[in-house]
């Protein structure tokens, strides 16, 4: 079985707990206002790797990998090569590994499902609050998403929900607390995050000669999140919702 794959993280530190082999899977169907990665979107670029492969190249860090870490796949969107993350998480977890899911939510609920049976955590960048915010913002589904963290509940796997942070759309404390309280929903949320907004990706859009849609948005400080975090810590008072470490 082969998936196409946009690139390889040899040791990252952001994308799940300890270091992580992180796998860039090439393909996405959404197009966010404030996507790093239009690089990604299409459907059939990338390379194509089979399983074995993609094994052996995490193998060389198993050392590094197996204390507190392991293996994330991320996107484009992982879900949509569901049967490729699948079986590549089955190998990893024969050969000792963790797994982690990357992902917004998006794609086949029985894939999905057959991916979650080999995953470890969840990373769901749950973008909006509302559906119209998804569908403008986004082109997504909202209940597509939901109906994917609900599998994730019922399958027991540990949830960790992202939410990127951008001044003027997605920054209002009511909105924060709508995000907030979605996320606490449910019971197998470990973290809620969230990330600022940056504009380091630019540079991908003007040489692709696409429009980045927010270009003109401010970037959010760190302080900015710090204040989102403790709105949350006081709109919920008597809810313990495990918010990232600030």
């Amino acid at each position: 079985m082969t998936g196409r794959i946009h690139s390889f993280q040899s040791l990252g530190a952001v994308d799940g707990p300890g270091l992580r082999f992180v796998i860039f899977l090439q393909g996405c169907t959404l197009r966010c206002a404030y996507c790093h990665n239009p690089d990604t979107w299409s459907l059939t670029g990338g390379t194509e790797y089979t399983v074995d492969e993609v094994v052996q190249k995490v193998l060389r860090y198993k050392t590094y990998l197996t204390a507190s870490g392991g293996v994330t796949v991320s996107g484009g969107e992982p879900l949509l090569q569901w049967g490729f993350v699948a079986e590549l998480f089955r190998r990893l977890h024969r050969e000792g590994m963790r797994t982690a899911l990357d992902t917004a939510g998006i794609g086949d609920p029985e894939g999905a499902r057959e991916v979650l049976l080999h995953t470890d955590l969840v990373l769901c960048d749950l973008k909006f609050s509302k559906d119209m915010d998804y569908l403008r913002y986004a082109r997504g589904n909202m209940d597509m998403v939901l109906r994917f963290l609900q599998q994730t509940e019922e399958l027991g796997v540990p949830l960790w929900i992202r939410h990127v942070v951008v001044p003027g759309l997605t920054d209002g404390e009511a909105h924060i607390l709508k995000i907030a309280e979605l996320a606490a929903r449910y019971p197998n949320l470990e973290r809620l995050e969230l990330l600022p907004f940056r504009k380091y990706c630019i540079s991908k859009y003007e040489a692709m000669k696409l429009e980045f849609p927010l270009r003109d948005f401010e970037e959010c400080t760190d302080a900015r999140i710090q204040e989102l975090y403790q709105s949350i810590e006081t709109g919920f008072p008597n809810s313990i919702i495990p918010l990232a470490c600030r």
